[in-house]
């Protein structure tokens, strides 16, 4: 669909990192022992240092694919050249009418650095990691928000130097992590040391489906995706509860593919819990569970034709529509097909904010603050 004077900006779209990714820019010491990819008979996977099985890839390149070359397999050589190539996915955004990507990693390789043992080498793969996405992201920031990848090796003062490090380059609006700062999936008071350098850059802290800790396995799963959002509401209730936005009333913590059609019922259960318990357990909170919800949390989706028909019941200036692509959940390059099916009946200014507004804002894409200088067109009005 041509572009015209649409927007639609997708928050959560993924790279297919190039095979020497790692090897071109770690210290000669890791160079042996990164992350590389190895050809097969039924196609192209990723090695990891300290897993023995290859890790398949064609799951996270297939987009737009006829279903019988929808395949576990995949050649890289036989892969768009987007999901390394900025120049190339530019043009790919155009032919589906994306006007801007949040990228994310794929996360085979996301997992595979996280649960590595050794800090040393985890910090230098994240590291070079990062100078990946930031010469990707730079190539052109009105298109792109790139994510620094926190490491979670180190310590907490090694996540907010990482932080720091890659946070001013072109592009770069937002941090995501596999897991928190202190190394595990349980929250602690460390963890408020990144919350804070992460308020104070005014950027959001993202979470890609789950926080966790599996080392990468292959394709095999019969239907993998659909309890993609179990995780997340263990997750408000840990960042609600523990008073993470009491202390940090700006920080803003945006989950992408998790859908949103579920929000309104945990709002209820929390909120129904809260009230039975607030008189003996005494939490604490400024405010109700709900609130929280609402004000500080984002919810990315592909398709949730019920959750947009049950906006009311939540703030729909946290949901943002996202293509997933290259992935095999996209639907490029038909994605306003499903857009208009789905979305039919929304308001438009809500269905602009889902679509491009939230996330312009969120993640500050230079054309939000275009529009927002641009002086009023009296002749136009």
């Amino acid at each position: 669909m041509p572009l015209g004077s649409t927007k639609l900006i997708s928050c959560d779209s993924h790279f297919n990192e190039p095979g020497d990714l790692f090897t071109k820019r770690v210290p000669a010491k890791f160079k042996d022992t990164a992350p590389y990819m190895k050809s097969f008979p039924e196609g192209d996977a990723w090695m990891f240092d300290g897993l023995p099985e290859p890790r398949n890839f064609g799951w996270n390149a297939c987009a737009g694919l006829p279903a019988d070359k929808m395949t576990a397999w995949s050649k890289f050589s036989e892969m768009r050249a987007g999901g390394y190539d900025p120049a190339a996915r530019v043009k790919e955004q155009d032919l589906d009418g994306v006007t801007g990507e949040v990228m994310y990693p794929t996360p085979s390789i996301q997992a595979a650095l996280a649960t590595h043992p050794d800090d040393e080498y985890h910090l230098a793969m994240v590291r070079a990691y990062n100078d990946f996405v930031s010469e990707y992201v730079a190539y052109d920031p009105s298109r792109f928000c790139g994510l620094v990848f926190l490491p979670n090796r180190g310590g907490v003062k090694a996540a907010v130097a990482e932080l720091e490090r890659v946070i001013g380059r072109p592009g770069m609006r937002g941090a995501m992590a596999a897991c928190y700062a202190n190394g595990t999936t349980v929250m602690t008071e460390e963890d408020d040391y990144v919350w804070a350098a992460v308020t104070e850059h005014k950027i959001p802290y993202n979470v890609h489906v789950a926080l966790g800790l599996m080392a990468p396995r292959p394709h095999k799963a019969k239907l993998p995706g659909y309890g993609r959002f179990f995780d997340a509401p263990n997750r408000l209730i840990e960042f609600v509860f523990n008073g993470v936005f009491d202390r940090f009333p700006t920080l803003d913590v945006a989950f992408a593919e998790v859908d949103f059609g579920w929000v309104p019922y945990v709002k209820e259960q929390i909120d129904n819990n809260y009230q039975r318990l607030e008189k003996v357990s005494h939490f604490g909170l400024k405010r109700m569970p709900s609130e929280y919800i609402d004000d500080h949390f984002y919810f990315g989706y592909m398709t949730d034709s019920f959750g947009l028909s049950n906006l009311n019941f939540m703030n729909p200036e946290r949901v943002m529509w996202s293509t997933d692509y290259p992935h095999i959940s996209a639907d490029y390059p038909y994605s306003w097909r499903t857009i208009q099916a789905s979305m039919a009946g929304v308001p438009a200014p809500t269905k602009a904010a889902i679509l491009h507004g939230t996330a312009e804002r969120l993640y500050g894409f230079p054309t939000a603050a275009a529009e927002a200088k641009k002086p009023l067109d009296i002749a136009a009005e």
